[in-house]
């Protein structure tokens, strides 16, 4: 480095200071560790069960944990419900009514959440710079990831009346994707893959750049594989059925490589009445 101050003299320094700043830095971002023990605490905050590593948690109720890695849960890819006295910018109202796609209806399967139109580029920068302000408050709460859920939105329109010209598809969903998590990566977070283990690994973490999973009933639908193959330990599952998540924890490959947990499908809190919760 002396040899090149003295050829490049303070003027030629300077400019080669700043190519230096525009090169790719290391990653700012921390992963979360391999195999720890997890929970998944986003339908509300409560205290970690012993031994826990990882925790995902709601970006906007939740708060990050003490001590332990913290996850910050986003539903980008379709609206959150609209709630009564609860001032949520993701509920479908607060978003541009232009970006929500209402032809469907909300999601069979969650009332109330409507998806996100990912139709044109110009659809895919507004909707990822409404979101990015939830995932900066995730970086000024103190996670360290955050998990963008739906990404497999574009498979809603299957067997629905727009099946035969859906407004968008897997192209732009790993378009709008690679947007969200260069957000996230700007600010400091690692990036989950939530779900959706149909995308290659370069599609997952060349291409968007995710740098671990969340995978929901992997063991149900026999999908663990491909996660683990992208992603080797950083695999972090959620099993909703009994028999699955022993099926899962039998299994010495997965159990000694995944982080495997049991939880109710609401994701409720201790004293509910429904609240389930299992590790391996």
């Amino acid at each position: 480095m002396r040899r090149v101050v003295t050829l490049l003299g303070r003027a030629g320094l300077a400019v080669f200071c700043l190519l230096l700043a525009a090169l790719p830095a290391a990653a700012d971002w921390t992963l979360p560790p391999a195999n720890g023990k997890f929970d998944y605490q986003i339908g509300g905050d409560y205290a970690l069960p012993k031994g826990v590593k990882v925790v995902s948690r709601d970006w906007f109720a939740g708060t990050a944990p003490a001590g332990v890695y913290g996850i910050c849960y986003v539903n980008a890819f379709q609206t959150q419900p609209n709630e009564p006295d609860v001032d949520r910018p993701d509920e479908k109202d607060k978003w541009p009514a232009h970006l929500v796609l209402t032809e469907l209806g909300d999601d069979p399967n969650w009332d109330g959440e409507y998806l996100i139109d990912l139709s044109t580029p110009e659809k895919r920068t507004e909707a990822a710079a409404y979101v990015k302000p939830m995932t900066e408050a995730c970086a000024a709460k103190g996670f360290q990831a955050v998990e963008f859920d739906n990404l497999d939105s574009w498979t809603r329109f299957q067997d629905s009346p727009l099946a035969s010209q859906p407004p968008f598809g897997r192209t732009e969903a790993v378009a709008y994707a690679t947007l969200l998590v260069a957000d996230a990566h700007a600010a400091g977070l690692a990036a989950a893959q939530k779900n959706t283990a149909e995308l290659s690994k370069t599609e997952a973490r060349t291409q968007i750049g995710f740098d671990f999973a969340i995978a929901e009933e992997c063991g149900r639908w026999k999908e663990c594989g491909r996660y683990r193959a992208n992603y080797g330990n950083l695999v972090y599952v959620i099993e909703y059925r009994k028999k699955d998540f022993r099926k899962d924890c039998q299994n010495k490959k997965l159990r000694k490589r995944l982080s495997i947990v049991l939880r109710d499908i609401n994701v409720t809190q201790p004293g509910s009445g429904t609240y389930k919760y299992r590790a391996c």
